[in-house]
C-alpha cells in the first residue's frame, strides 16, 4: 500500500495533497461573512440569518462566555438539535476560546452526566424543552449555568406567534422561569449586541471538540480534535466535492450536529463553501425533510442510508408529490450502503450518492468513494487527500498485510485526534507509533484493499452496534437489563436490519420461576436508554453461548440469529 494504488482513481480536480490554512477552525465562519455577507447562513422554517449575521451573533456569544468566566480550554456543552442556536453556540464557544462538548439532546440525565463530570462542562446550552434534563443531570454533576433558548426564537414572527399559541405548551416547549443562575440565550444575545469577539488568541493546535465516543468497553471515551484536525478535515472533505458551485450550494442539514458526522461534514462543509444551511431539527420527521428539499432546493445532501430509504419508500414521493431534482451529491456514513438504496435514490433524484468512512477519533472521515468515478458495491472507497492507510495484521498487530489479506485498518493523517481525554491506556492502544516513525491510528475495523485502493470493511474488531447511524455498546444495553429482578444473563448484538443498517437484539435468560414478556423488557429499557439503545427484538432462551471462563459469546448470538437458531 505504500504506493497509494487509490491516487490513481481520484476524480478530477480531486488533489492528492492539500494546503491547510494556519487559522482556528470559525475562520471557515469569518471568511464566508468577508466573501459572502449577505448569503443565508442558516435557513429554519423561511426565518433566514445570513453569515454575517451570524458571524456576529457567534462574536456576541462568545463575548458573553468570557465574561462568565470562560477561558481558553474550558470545555463548554451543547445540548439541543439542528437549530441555528446549535450554530452560534458551536461557533461562540470556539471564539472565546473553549472547547465544544455536544451531547445527544435525546440522552437521559444519567447519560449525560458522564461527559459532564469527565470533561468538566459548567457551561451548557439547551433548549427549552430538554431543561428539565439538563436540570437533573446538574444535581449528580459539575454543571452549574444553563443558557437556554427557545425554537421560537429562530422562527420568523408570525410563524413564532402561531407557535406560541398552539404548539409551544403542548410540545413541552414553553417554560415560566429559569433557576437562579441560569441564563437566556436571547438575553445574553441582546446585552453583548454590540460586543466583537473577545481578544482570545486561537491557535491551530488549541483543542476544538471533545466527542464522545465509545469501544468495545462501553465505557464513553472523549477524542480530543485539535483546531487544525477539524480544518484539516473539513477541507478533505470539500475537495472531494468536484464541481461544487462555491457560495452557492444548499446543504440539507439532517444529519445531527452533535455529531462529528454532521458537524463536519455537514455544518463545517457548508462554511468553507459559502452554503446556505437548511436546518432540520428532526430528520424522522420525513415530510419535513421532503418540503425543505423542494422548498429549498437542497444540492448537497449528507445522510444515512436509513434516511435515504425512508424517502425512497415515502408514499409521496412515490406520488410524485415532491421535487427532490435539486440534488447532486449525497455522502452517505454511519452504516453499510446498500447496493438497492443507492440506485434507487440516484435514479429519483438524478443526483449521486457515495459511500464514506470515519469516526470520531478522525473527526470524521478517513474513506469515500469518488462523486463520478466507479462506486463498487460493498466498499468504504479509497483514503482522502493526505490519508495513508495500512492493513495490519490481526495476529500481532505490526505486520502490514499484502494486498486483498484481511486485518486491521490503521490510519495516518491530518485529521487524526490527539487522544483521548484523561485516558493514557485507550489513547496509547488506539494511537500507535510504527517502524516508519508516524503516528498511527488503530480504528478496531477489519478489512481489506483491492488492487484500485478501494477498502471494504469485512468485520468489526468492536462489537459496536450502529442503528441508523447512532453508536450503542453491547455491554451498556446488558447492564440496564441486567439491572431487572427478574434477569439472570443478558448478551446484546447487533442485528442486521434492512431499514437502518442494524438494530440492538437482547438475548436473555430468565430466573428460575420468572415470567417477562418482550414488551416488559422494552418499556423497562426506555425509562433507562435512548431510544435507540432500547432492543427492537428480544429472545428468552434457557442458556446462552459462552466461553470456557463464563464470558457470554455475543458474536455467537448474532451468527446463530443470522443462521435462524
Amino acid at each position: 500500500m505504500s504506493n497509494k494504488p487509490w491516487l490513481a482513481h481520484y476524480d478530477k480536480g480531486v488533489p492528492q495533497t492539500i494546503e491547510y490554512p494556519q487559522a482556528p477552525l470559525f475562520h471557515f465562519l469569518e471568511e464566508a461573512a468577508r466573501k459572502y455577507p449577505d448569503r443565508a447562513c442558516t435557513i429554519f422554517k423561511g426565518a433566514v440569518i445570513t453569515y454575517k449575521e451570524m458571524s456576529a451573533l457567534s462574536d456576541h456569544i462568545a463575548a458573553s462566555l468570557v465574561e462568565m468566566g470562560v477561558k481558553k480550554g474550558d470545555r463548554v456543552g451543547i445540548f439541543m438539535p439542528n437549530l441555528p442556536q446549535f450554530v452560534m453556540a458551536f461557533f461562540g464557544i470556539l471564539k472565546a476560546g473553549g472547547v465544544v462538548v455536544a451531547v445527544n439532546p435525546t440522552y437521559p440525565p444519567d447519560e449525560v452526566v458522564t461527559p459532564v463530570n469527565d470533561a468538566n462542562i459548567e457551561i451548557m446550552f439547551t433548549l427549552t424543552r430538554f431543561y428539565d434534563t439538563l436540570k437533573k443531570t446538574r444535581e449528580k454533576s459539575k454543571l452549574k449555568k444553563i443558557i437556554v433558548t427557545n425554537i421560537k426564537e429562530a422562527l420568523p414572527p408570525i410563524t413564532s406567534f402561531l407557535f406560541t399559541l398552539l404548539k409551544e405548551k403542548k410540545g413541552g416547549d414553553r417554560l415560566e422561569a429559569l433557576s437562579a443562575g441560569d441564563v437566556w440565550m436571547k438575553d445574553l444575545l441582546a446585552k453583548h449586541a454590540n460586543s466583537p469577539r473577545p481578544n482570545v488568541n486561537v491557535t491551530p493546535d488549541d483543542t476544538a471538540l471533545f466527542q464522545y465516543s465509545g469501544g468495545t468497553t462501553g465505557v464513553p471515551k472523549g477524542a480530543v480534535a485539535l483546531h487544525r484536525n477539524v480544518v484539516a478535515n473539513t477541507l478533505q472533505i470539500k475537495s472531494w466535492m468536484t464541481g461544487l458551485d462555491e457560495g452557492k450550494e444548499v446543504v440539507l442539514m439532517g444529519i445531527p450536529l452533535f455529531h462529528v458526522y454532521g458537524m463536519v461534514a455537514g455544518m463545517n462543509f457548508a462554511m468553507a463553501s459559502g452554503a446556505s444551511m437548511v436546518m432540520i431539527p428532526n430528520a424522522r420527521d420525513l415530510k419535513d425533510v421532503l418540503e425543505n428539499i423542494s422548498k429549498y432546493k437542497a444540492t448537497i445532501f449528507p445522510g444515512v442510508p436509513l434516511l435515504y430509504n425512508g424517502i425512497n419508500n415515502h408514499p409521496d414521493v412515490k406520488a410524485g408529490k415532491y421535487n427532490l431534482s435539486s440534488i447532486k451529491a449525497c455522502i452517505s456514513g454511519s452504516a453499510p450502503l446498500m447496493r438497492e438504496t443507492k440506485e434507487q435514490f440516484e435514479k429519483l433524484t438524478g443526483g449521486r450518492v457515495f459511500e464514506g468512512y470515519g469516526l470520531s477519533e478522525a473527526p470524521t472521515a478517513t474513506h469515500c468513494n469518488p462523486l463520478l468515478g466507479e462506486n463498487k458495491t460493498g466498499s468504504i472507497g479509497m483514503p482522502l487527500p493526505d490519508v495513508d492507510v495500512k492493513i495490519i495484521s490481526l495476529d500481532d498487530g505490526v505486520t502490514e498485510m499484502p494486498l486483498g489479506e484481511i486485518g486491521e485498518i490503521a490510519v495516518n493523517g491530518p485529521q487524526v485526534m490527539k487522544g483521548y481525554h484523561n485516558m493514557p491506556t485507550e489513547t496509547e492502544n488506539c494511537l500507535r507509533q510504527m517502524s516508519d516513525g508516524k503516528t498511527w491510528l488503530f480504528t478496531g475495523d477489519i478489512a481489506r484493499m483491492d488492487e484500485d485502493g478501494y477498502f471494504y470493511i469485512v468485520d468489526r474488531k468492536k462489537e459496536l452496534i450502529k442503528p441508523g447511524g447512532f453508536q450503542v455498546w453491547p455491554r451498556e444495553v446488558e447492564e440496564v437489563i441486567s439491572g431487572n429482578p427478574k434477569v439472570l444473563e443478558v448478551g446484546v448484538g447487533g442485528i442486521p436490519d434492512p431499514k437502518s443498517g442494524e438494530t440492538v437484539k437482547a438475548w436473555i435468560v430468565l430466573k428460575p420461576g420468572e415470567t417477562m414478556t418482550e414488551d416488559e423488557v422494552k418499556e423497562f429499557c426506555k425509562e433507562r436508554l435512548a431510544s435507540y439503545k432500547v432492543p427492537r427484538q428480544v429472545e428468552f432462551r434457557t442458556e446462552l453461548p459462552k466461553t470456557t471462563v463464563g464470558k457470554i459469546l455475543r458474536r455467537e448470538l448474532v451468527r446463530q440469529h443470522k443462521e435462524g437458531k
